[in-house]
């Protein structure tokens, strides 16, 4: 177990080794034993947290607010449009001002080609941990609460476990491309064969794809790129199947929006399903676009997780928080 934490910014996934992660899920595990039980986890009594927020949110704000209240500080939620940023306010002056307000800086910023640079420059400047709470490259405590699901679901050995880690359709907007990307650097670390499922428009970034088959090879793990969402769910033990948007291949919304019209066939539905293995769990981060995305036979189906998957948001943000604002 790696216990010092303390003021340690998480802001990419393989910011913290695999044995930093392993201690955080063991937190994340006690504290959620801990709700269960109503004992006391104030281990942050009298810290504050600001949460600025660049990108509208329901179960991020939700579950870190939660958090600090259960471990006994305060969550200050911030838009940044009713700041002063707009009109001048520097990522420089928000970590060294912020930095001494607060006793942690979380962001959410998921502009492509902005948000984790802003973040990483906030970083820079600031005294006091800071946490991405998604950016346009990661979303790591996202990829805390998957990896604790699994491990829930799963067992803690999941050598040799299949994960689908695919594309799907949707037609709301081209969303980030963080969580695939979190996913497929975590988790081979932890055992997983990971398949990556896409059509060919939907690449991740080069430089992400990189570090991931780095810690396939490192942990000596499958990693394998498909372009066929059936062919990749086949035998799987967890689907991740979730829309991003095509950005690696064209920055420009107009352009993005009309390719992913083609792909209308990738949804997630109990036929694909019944091609996993029979205890195959389905996850998702939420929101979904339902019967688009996933059909609610899926979504409400015996093997979805996505309520559990959300509810470890805020264990294992919780025992990241505790650990480094500690």
């Amino acid at each position: 177990m790696q216990t010092f934490l303390h003021g340690r910014d998480l802001i990419g996934d393989l910011d913290f080794s695999k044995e930093e992660v392993e201690t955080i899920l063991d937190v994340a595990f006690d504290l959620k034993r801990k709700r269960a039980l109503n004992e006391s986890t104030a281990y942050l009594r009298d810290k504050v947290l600001a949460m600025l927020f660049f990108f509208s949110s329901t179960r991020t704000r939700g579950s870190f607010e939660a958090g600090m209240a259960h471990l006994g500080g305060h969550a200050a939620f911030i838009e940044s449009r009713t700041t002063q940023i707009a009109h001048g306010d520097t990522p420089k002056e928000i970590g060294e001002i912020f930095g001494r307000y607060f006793d942690g800086i979380a962001i959410r910023h998921v502009d492509w080609g902005v948000g984790n640079k802003y973040i990483s420059e906030v970083a820079k400047y600031s005294r006091v941990p800071v946490l991405n709470m998604q950016c346009d490259i990661w979303h790591p405590f996202q990829c805390l609460a998957d990896l604790m699901t699994i491990v829930e679901k799963k067992g803690r050995d999941l050598r040799r476990k299949k994960m689908v880690v695919s594309w799907a359709y949707a037609a709301s907007y081209q969303k980030p491309m963080s969580v695939p990307q979190s996913l497929i650097v975590q988790m081979p670390r932890f055992g997983m064969d990971v398949v990556l499922a896409h059509p060919p428009e939907f690449r991740l970034m080069p430089e992400v794809m990189e570090m991931a088959q780095e810690q396939a090879r490192k942990y000596k793990v499958g990693f394998e790129v498909v372009d066929d969402m059936e062919e990749a769910f086949k035998d799987a033990d967890i689907i991740y199947a979730k829309s991003w948007g095509a950005m690696v291949h064209t920055p420009d919304a107009n352009e993005g929006a009309e390719i992913i019209k083609k792909y209308s066939h990738w949804i997630t539905d109990e036929r694909k399903m019944a091609l996993a293995k029979e205890d195959a769990i389905y996850m998702h981060p939420l929101p979904a676009d339902r019967n688009i995305e996933v059909t609610d036979g899926v979504m409400d189906g015996p093997q979805s997780v996505v309520y559990d998957e959300a509810e470890n948001r805020m264990h294992a943000q919780m025992a990241v928080m505790a650990l480094t604002m500690g």
